[in-house]
Parts: C-alpha cells; sequence; structure tokens
C-alpha cells in the first residue's frame, strides 16, 4: 500500500465509506432488501431482520459476499479467505438485538485488506448489516432498511483536502456504477476523519451523504482545527455531525474506542471461507475500469475524447455501443448512441438498464437509415417507439422518397397551402425557407430526403 510522507501541520483525512449492496434480499434473511423511496415503513421485514427474542439469522447471503468479494478485489484489496462474524454491542433503537453483525472489530479479519485506489491507500474493506432508520425527534423507526447488506470502505488518512477528496469520491462512484454491485440510487454514507497532523486531536464527522456537503463538512472541520491551534488547544477526540443548513460541524457525543462495542464472535453465524476457485471466478468477471474503456474508445474504436468520455460515463452504453460497433461502422453508430440514443433516454426519464432495447434492433435501425432506405427523421422517429420495448424496424416501413418528380408533385401542393411563407422566402424572409421544409416533411411523415427536398424547394420558389 501506497505510504504517504506526513509533515507536521498538515492536515489528515480519511474516509470510512458505506455503500449498499444490490441483492434481491437481506443479508441474514428472506426479506426483499429493496431501497425504494417513498416505500411504506415496516413492510419488509421479519422476526429475524427486527430481532425478535430467538430469531436465529440464516446464513449469509451468498449475492452479497460475492459483491463484497468483487468490490474489494476492484479496489485492489487483498482478499482474506477465512472470515468471522463480529457483534459490535451498541444500545441504540436502530438496532433492536443490540449489536450489529459486521466482518470487523478487535479480532475479526476484514474481508479486504492493504487496498489502494486513485493514489489513495485503503486499510479494509468489509461486509456488515445495515441498521434500522430512527428517527430520534419522533421516536419513529423503520425496518425495511434492517438487515440491508452493506460495505464499509476504510481508507488510509491520505487525503489533505477537500477537494482532493471529492474529486476521488467521484471517480470510486464512477468505478462503484461499473461493478454494477452497488446501488447507485441509495448513494454512499460517509464518516470523515479529520486532524491536523501533530496539532489536533482526531474529529470523526457522522453519515454524510452528499459530496458537496463532504467537502463543506472537511473545510469548516479544518477551519475549527486552526482556530484551536491558535488558542494552544489540541481539542479532544469526538463525533460530531454535519448541520447543511448552517454549514458547520456540531457534537454529538465523546469518541468511542474499539472496546466501548464489546466485539465478540457471533456463536448464531458460521465462518465464511473463501475458496481460491470462488475469488479467481469472480476476478475474472470484473469489467474494464472507465479509464480502461475510454482507452479503448480513443484507440481502438478511434472516437475523439469528448465522445469516448460520453460513452465511458455509463457502463450500460459503453457496453451496448461495443455490441452494436460490431455490426455496424462505429463512426456512423457514434451520434445514434451519444446524442439520440441518450435523448431518448431522457426524454422517457430512464436508463439503458430499465429498458428493453435489443442490440440487433438498434443495428437494424442504423443500417436502415445507412442504406438510405429511410431518412434520418423515420429513424429518430422509430428510435422514439422503442419505449419500453424495441422491435424489428425493418418490418412494414414506409420508403425514403429520393424521386424529384415524386417529390415536386408534393412540394407544389404545400406552396399552395401557404402561400404567405412562400411569398415572405422571396421577399427575403429566410425563415419563412424552414417553415416550409417543416411542412414538407409533415406532408411525406418524414420520409421526403431533406437534401433533395430542399434543393427542389428552391428550384421551385425561384
Amino acid at each position: 500500500m501506497k505510504q504517504i510522507q506526513k509533515q507536521e501541520s498538515m492536515p489528515l483525512i480519511g474516509l470510512e465509506i458505506h455503500a449498499y449492496l444490490v441483492t434481491k434480499e437481506k443479508l441474514f434473511c428472506k426479506c426483499p432488501a429493496s431501497r425504494e423511496k417513498g416505500l411504506k415503513p415496516n413492510i419488509n421485514i421479519c422476526p429475524i431482520c427486527t430481532g425478535q427474542p430467538g430469531a436465529k439469522p440464516m446464513l449469509a447471503n451468498k449475492e452479497a459476499v460475492k459483491k463484497a468479494v468483487q468490490l474489494g478485489l476492484m479496489l485492489n484489496c487483498k482478499i482474506n479467505p477465512s472470515l468471522i462474524w463480529q457483534r459490535k454491542h451498541y444500545d441504540w433503537p436502530d438496532m433492536p438485538k443490540g449489536y450489529q453483525n459486521t466482518i470487523s472489530g478487535t479480532y475479526a479479519v476484514p474481508l479486504g485488506t492493504n487496498g489502494e485506489f486513485g493514489g489513495i491507500g485503503l486499510w479494509s474493506m468489509h461486509l456488515e448489516e445495515d441498521p434500522a432508520s430512527w428517527e430520534p425527534e419522533t421516536g419513529q423507526i423503520d425496518y425495511n432498511r434492517s438487515g440491508l447488506p452493506l460495505v464499509e470502505i476504510i481508507t488510509a488518512p491520505d487525503f489533505t483536502s477537500s477537494n482532493q477528496v471529492m474529486s476521488w469520491l467521484k471517480k470510486l462512484i464512477h468505478n462503484l456504477a461499473y461493478l454494477k454491485a452497488v446501488d447507485s440510487n441509495a448513494g454512499i454514507k460517509v464518516d470523515v476523519n479529520v486532524n491536523i497532523h501533530k496539532k489536533t486531536e482526531r474529529v470523526e464527522i457522522k453519515n454524510i451523504s452528499s459530496i458537496e456537503n463532504i467537502g463543506k463538512a472537511i473545510e469548516y472541520e479544518l477551519k475549527r482545527q486552526e482556530e484551536l491551534i491558535k488558542e494552544n488547544k489540541k481539542g479532544e477526540k469526538e463525533t460530531r455531525r454535519f448541520d447543511p443548513q448552517k454549514e458547520i460541524t456540531v457534537r454529538m457525543r465523546g469518541k468511542e474506542e474499539a472496546e466501548d462495542y464489546r466485539f465478540i464472535s457471533d456463536p448464531d453465524l458460521s465462518n465464511i471461507n473463501l475458496k481460491k476457485e470462488f475469488i479467481k471466478e469472480i476476478k475474472d468477471s470484473i469489467p474494464q475500469s472507465p479509464e480502461e474503456k475510454l482507452k479503448n474508445f480513443i484507440n481502438n474504436h478511434k472516437i475523439d475524447k469528448k465522445n469516448a468520455e460520453t460513452l465511458s460515463k455509463n457502463i450500460d452504453v459503453a457496453e451496448f455501443f461495443e455490441e452494436i460497433s460490431k455490426n455496424v461502422d462505429s463512426k456512423f453508430a457514434l451520434p445514434w448512441v451519444t446524442v439520440e440514443l441518450l435523448r431518448f433516454l431522457n426524454y422517457n426519464k430512464t436508463t439503458l438498464d430499465k429498458v428493453k432495447i435489443n442490440p440487433n434492433h438498434f443495428v437494424s435501425l442504423l443500417n436502415l437509415v445507412k442504406q438510405n432506405k429511410i431518412t434520418e427523421l423515420q429513424g429518430k422517429q422509430l428510435l422514439n417507439k422503442f419505449y419500453p420495448e424495441s422491435f424489428d424496424p425493418s418490418s412494414n416501413i414506409e420508403q425514403k422518397i429520393t424521386s424529384e418528380k415524386e417529390l415536386e408533385v408534393i412540394i407544389k401542393v404545400v406552396i399552395k397551402e401557404n402561400p404567405k411563407p412562400a411569398n415572405d422566402y422571396k421577399s427575403g424572409e429566410k425563415q419563412a425557407f424552414n417553415y416550409l421544409m417543416g411542412e414538407i416533411m409533415k406532408k411525406t411523415e418524414r420520409r421526403a430526403d431533406f437534401a433533395i427536398a430542399r434543393k427542389v424547394l428552391e428550384r421551385l420558389l425561384k
């Protein structure tokens, strides 16, 4: 792991990042692992995830373990094959058992250790269950979230500024999205540890969920600690929270130490033993990183950097482009993906993984345009009809009109029906020409070849 030389009075910033794994079921029971916003409270619960007396946990969710290993490998961690579940004790209403099941703590070996990502060292990463959702002001508790599988990633205190942290987190989230192992809709929760080397005590700022607020919390805390130094104070180890309205950090309590949690191994949960073949199989299935995809688009597909960045922003779009490029010229396909497909998704307020677009149907559509069997406008109209599921566009298509004679008959009708714009154009109003072209496309149901129709219209208006 990369060692950062610490200088006196240097800000030291470390992160504890919590991310939800994408699974169908919770970590130790069969309850649905739904993270849907606005879900009715306490409907995805059972005696296990609500900590009822006598309820025993099931074996750990294999899919959660698999995705946690995949995440550890992406972070270049050493994967430890033998894992022991611990009970992390604390007395809060969001954990009715009185403890949290986790692969961390005094006697635990984390799932992954000694990693590195984006130039920052990673001390460890592990799997654990999420507590319930508790509203201290009302006392209401929602156990839908209780027992959801979480990964916690603990970085070394290698960051020295808020900008560095925010940039790194954006890169991490982009890479996590490529794995499809972490629920991007649920976001991340981050605990930030901040101190000034050899000058102040370490402070932990709990549960910040936006990158912007993480940056603001760090900025405020560094200024607060600099004021302590001016007063010849070191401060104390404590846990604070960030107030987004006032943009300040506020003391919550003194900092807990490991012994406060009374870690013990859990007698109700079997140890996890990972075989070498299991780890290798997961490693071989990890997709290219966004950086690798970007290089591939630039070097192998000869795509300019701007469009390559657009393609590599989303793993589904990147893989879709690679798939259709096997059967159609990539340069011709490029604007249909980076412009038209993204327009289509944005208009329908969806993402590519949530609609059923068969790559073969998309290729067929592009070939119809490329072979001049339909116009570009017809192609865009057909693409619009691919929501929520695509179809073979080659069946029952109306052919593109390329005959000047056929177009002349239609355009004469358009001019006759629109005498004012025709006269306006002859008087020098250029916009009137565009209006007439629009009427021609409407009349032909977008089947008119645009270049030929323009040429005929110009001739007839003269």
